[in-house]
């Protein structure tokens, strides 16, 4: 009987001890995984840009050359992967006011999914990547000027169309406060329409990005 009690004791307690450290092996390999995940998502940024540059180019169905300075806002996001790597999202408005033989202005408004390389020097972090995505063109030109309010004109176009987007783009944020960046960057519009290439050209961004 006391075998049978001891033999009971010793399968309990060697029940017991497997479950402690299957447990602990447990909490080890989550432990592991969450390190593992830590350093492939090593966090994220995300802030808002102001921009300018100089666009130009012919909208084909009326043979009308557009050109000048646009202005326009927006922001991105990003996941940082690794060290060197990230991926996101950003969206902008653009609008290219036209004076001249016609009044009016071209507005974009994109967005598109971004990728990018980026290493960090001291303060500095250098990156260069692409987005692609799309968006919409909304042409207003009036060809005649209106004489006084309210007046219906003649002579005066609007379209709005779609057009898919390639943008490579180079820039730099500069470390300022705890995660607070400063961000400069330059891009390459080429967004295509259902008659070519429309109105395109480099553009200069400065904004905040705040990192975590």
């Amino acid at each position: 009987m006391k075998r049978i009690v001891l033999l009971i004791l010793s399968l309990l307690i060697a029940l017991v001890s497997a479950q402690s450290r299957d447990r602990v092996q447990g909490q080890r390999t989550s432990e592991a995984r969450l390190q593992e995940r830590r350093q492939i998502l090593r966090g994220f940024d995300g802030g808002m840009m102001v921009h300018s540059g100089y666009l130009s180019g012919t909208l084909e169905p009326i043979g009308y050359s557009a050109k000048g300075l646009p202005f326009g806002f927006g922001g991105a996001l990003r996941l940082h992967l690794g060290r060197h790597f990230r991926v996101g999202g950003e969206g902008y408005v653009s609008t290219l006011k036209q004076r001249g033989s016609a009044d009016g202005s071209l507005k974009y408004g994109w967005g598109g999914v971004l990728a990018d390389a980026y290493m960090t020097i001291g303060r500095l972090q250098p990156y260069l990547g692409v987005t692609i995505g799309g968006g919409a063109m909304t042409t207003l030109l009036m060809f005649e000027k209106p004489e006084s309010d309210w007046e219906t004109i003649d002579g005066t176009i609007y379209r709005k169309q779609g057009f898919f987007a390639v943008d490579p783009f180079v820039g730099f944020n500069i470390a300022i406060i705890g995660p607070v960046h400063l961000t400069f960057k330059v891009d390459y519009m080429f967004p295509f329409g259902e008659y070519g290439l429309l109105p395109h050209g480099p553009r200069a961004y400065i904004g905040v990005i705040f990192n975590h």
